[in-house]
């Protein structure tokens, strides 16, 4: 009798460095950087800036970033700790689907799509289901994701069947779930937040006119969740953070928002970050640290980040309900 077929589950993510000293922090943010899909200038100006400038200071700033939130106890980022977590808790709820394999991989970093492609081709999967996990799609998410996926297919002489998880921001699971979250935050808290902010990674306006839906799915997300809560526009406000450089990316800024509700008298507040599957530096450091403390010397007194939804029992429950909705026929 011929062995049952094999699928493989992938679980993808955004990338980290493997450290947090200048040459691994200058190798990661290389790769990431080099990518044009997240970057799409180039010539010999851009040559001379990207090499002489930004993989000059960079590693250092991002460093001592990536330095206030390390996971000591791994020595890892805690992004890299979570998703292998997310990996190895969805495969215990899945292990009823006969025949899963299931593992992890970064876009940048390690370990590599292309390795963990190999790996599940090389231990008998027939088929693999990619799930990039990122709830909103952009092409500098997603889509360069898919793209190593495809990469890494082409070097395979016995190509596996591929499927893809769509983006998953507006499945009413995750809606729920989030929306969950934030109420199971909020009642733990000893005072009420007077509003509560969805911040999502910020993103060149540019992309949005050429086509990119990232934006509208934001909004979406956004709105769906203010009905999940039963929250009016001006009780969960969507902003945008991470933006960097002088190209024009999406507003509001995250932290302007802060610092003119703080002036406006709002003085409590909560974060949340809807577009993170998992709490990494954008959250921990930029959210936590530096937000928070941009709100408080404005005037604000209380500002409580409510963490992504990890490896957290509902977000498995999500994440468990999606996958098995994609195997079906598999």
């Amino acid at each position: 009798m011929a062995d049952p077929v094999k699928t493989g589950l992938l679980l993808i993510n955004l990338g980290t460095p493997d450290a947090t000293d200048y040459w691994s922090m200058r190798r990661y943010l290389k790769q990431f950087l080099s990518d044009k899909r997240v970057i799409e200038a180039s010539g010999p100006i851009w040559w001379l800036i990207f090499n002489g400038i930004i993989l000059t200071k960079r590693p250092k700033s991002s460093g001592r970033a990536y330095d206030l939130i390390w996971n000591r106890d791994r020595d890892e980022s805690p992004l890299r700790t979570i998703t292998r977590a997310q990996s190895d808790r969805l495969s215990a709820a899945l292990a009823d689907h006969g025949n899963l394999v299931i593992d992890w991989a970064m876009r940048y970093g390690t370990p590599s799509i292309e390795q963990k492609i190999s790996e599940l081709a090389n231990q008998g999967c027939a088929r693999i289901l990619v799930f990039p996990l990122y709830p909103q799609y952009s092409s500098a998410t997603t889509g360069t994701a898919m793209d190593c996926v495809f990469d890494a297919l082409k070097k395979l002489r016995n190509q596996p069947t591929l499927r893809s998880i769509a983006p998953y921001y507006d499945h009413s699971a995750y809606i729920n779930t989030l929306a969950a979250s934030i109420q199971a935050h909020h009642a733990q808290l000893a005072w009420q937040p007077e509003v509560t902010i969805a911040s999502l990674h910020g993103l060149p306006v540019d992309f949005i006119t050429k086509g990119d839906p990232y934006q509208q799915h934001c909004e979406t997300t956004v709105s769906l969740l203010r009905n999940a809560l039963g929250m009016k526009e001006w009780q969960l406000l969507l902003t945008y953070q991470s933006r960097s450089g002088r190209t024009v990316w999406l507003t509001p800024d995250t932290e302007e928002t802060l610092v003119n509700l703080a002036k406006d008298g709002i003085k409590k507040v909560t974060l949340l970050a809807p577009g993170f599957s998992a709490d990494c530096v954008e959250t921990l450091e930029e959210l936590n640290i530096r937000a928070v403390k941009k709100f408080t010397q404005a005037g604000g007194t209380h500002c409580s980040v409510i963490p992504c939804l990890n490896d957290s029992t509902p977000s498995i429950a999500m994440l468990d309900q999606i996958v098995r909705e994609n195997l079906q026929g598999w």
